[in-house]
């Protein structure tokens, strides 16, 4: 890498910080002035970094205004997809995405299974909150008063003899599944289907997105189902990584 590039993108953390003056630029980067110098007004002519009245350095409006532009336009399906495809290859199992909006759960991605059950899910279509293993990833991560907000206004239906009853049960599943990290509806919205599912996170930490393995029992047990977690998890992990630019320790 070019050394003024690389002095140049060191000093984006360092303001990141707070605000530096020239010396402390200069020290930080283990240069001359005159070269800090040089550094900063590169970045200032670009709006990355901005000079203050009082001298001192800070980062700038342009580098916010790139940030938010790049998260608007990242698209959490393109760059889950061949990961969900890779899941589904490597287990056989229907593979859902899903994101929240609103007060809907959502799936926005679907990779069938090989077998010739199907099942009823379809891009696009709502999924039940109170028992869907996506819904409950997406809506744990949400602050505890809209949490509690959310499922005092939900309704609670007996899909199953497993369906999540009433509202002191639901916040009770999902403070579990924000402790545990990763989510299951084992037969709370059809008896016969069993789901497994685990969280893609962001830039920022938040949960942007969730994603599931699901199977009839008929064709794997729930036992079974869960023995895939580490499988699951090392997906959505993967895809977070991606979404969040993020690269992995070494």
């Amino acid at each position: 890498m070019s050394q003024s590039v690389e002095r140049a993108l060191a000093v984006l953390p360092l303001l990141a910080r707070g605000p530096a003056g020239l010396g402390a630029v200069a020290d930080a980067l283990g240069v001359h002035k005159s070269t800090a110098l040089r550094l900063l007004r590169t970045l200032h002519e670009h709006g990355l970094v901005y000079r203050q009245p009082d001298g001192r350095y800070r980062l700038g409006a342009q580098l916010f205004a790139l940030a938010a532009e790049a998260i608007e336009n990242l698209d959490v399906r393109e760059i889950a997809h061949p990961h969900l495809v890779e899941l589904n290859r490597a287990t056989g199992h229907t593979v859902h995405l899903a994101l929240h909006q609103d007060d809907e759960v959502v799936y926005v991605d679907k990779v069938d299974s090989r077998y010739p059950v199907r099942m009823y899910s379809r891009i696009g279509r709502p999924v039940p909150l109170t028992v869907a293993a996506v819904a409950k990833l997406l809506l744990a991560d949400l602050p505890e008063a809209e949490r509690r907000a959310l499922a005092d206004r939900i309704e609670y239906p007996r899909y199953t003899a497993r369906s999540t009853p009433d509202a002191v049960a639901f916040l009770r599943e999902l403070d579990l599944v924000r402790e545990q990290g990763w989510a299951t509806d084992l037969g709370g919205h059809e008896e016969s289907i069993n789901c497994l599912g685990a969280p893609v996170h962001g830039p920022d930490g938040r949960v942007v997105a969730a994603l599931s393995v699901s199977a009839p029992g008929v064709v794997l047990a729930a036992g079974g189902l869960l023995e895939l977690l580490p499988q699951v998890l090392c997906t959505a992990e993967a895809i977070s990584q991606d979404y969040s630019g993020a690269q992995e320790s070494t």
